[in-house]
């Protein structure tokens, strides 16, 4: 049996961070965003073919992950343990980088409307809670798509969300799909689409007739406090 020697291993994985521009596409994924590889190509100041084969690199070794959304391809950091040995290094190495700051206008970041679910820090906030009190769960295969838990399937029956009309349509159930403004995910699918609908109907979000910002309520701030345990 031909098997690895740790030493090997590690060896293999720091020189596949060592190299600058791959090191840069890593530090600029460490912030939990999601990135095309025309990005990361601009951000690590290389061309793009030379970042298709630093990405190569980077997902053979199991530090990036990615999946396809319309006719883009997201790389995220394939785990918090990639995440951790970066910060590690950057202990060491003495230094700090400069957060992420979002260009998106204030009026659509917050809340706004992604085809026909919610998206902006709203959304993802709500993913992350859905994802966090283990209402949905990663679908079996791998990808992106998610199924719905018991747990998650009577909590959307107490917000009022018809799960099997959802269901029967001819589409996707549920994925995480890749928020514009802030680079990691929010609810899509036909699930998400009933959340809007619900959103709406509660008035927790009031869209704006000339664009598709929605306006949260107060008392949408209130109910999905207490629902979804969301902070401001």
């Amino acid at each position: 049996m031909n098997v690895e020697h740790p030493d090997t291993a590690v060896a293999r994985i720091a020189a596949a961070i060592g190299e600058p521009a791959r090191a840069r596409m890593l530090y600029s994924l460490a912030d939990g965003r999601a990135r095309t590889s025309t990005e990361l190509a601009v951000l690590s100041e290389v061309n793009p073919s030379t970042a298709s084969v630093h990405l190569h690199r980077l997902k053979r070794e199991r530090l990036v992950q990615v999946f396809a959304q319309g006719k883009h391809r997201y790389y995220s950091l394939s785990g918090t343990s990639v995440a951790d040995a970066l910060e590690a290094l950057s202990v060491v190495a003495g230094r700090s980088r400069a957060a992420f700051t979002p260009r998106t206008p204030s009026h659509l970041r917050a809340a706004r409307t992604c085809y026909d679910h919610m998206a902006g820090t709203v959304a993802v906030a709500i993913h992350d809670r859905l994802t966090a009190l283990e209402w949905l769960v990663a679908a079996p295969g791998g990808g992106n798509s998610y199924e719905l838990t018991d747990v998650g399937a009577r909590g959307c029956a107490a917000l009022g969300l018809d799960v099997e009309a959802a269901r029967t349509l001819r589409r996707r159930f549920a994925f995480a799909c890749v928020d514009w403004s802030e680079r990691r995910p929010h609810l899509g699918g036909a699930l998400g689409a009933a959340l809007l609908k619900t959103a709406i109907k509660k008035r927790w979000v009031v869209p704006d007739l000339d664009s598709r910002a929605l306006s949260v309520t107060a008392v949408g701030r209130r109910d999905m406090r207490a629902r979804f345990g969301l902070q401001e």
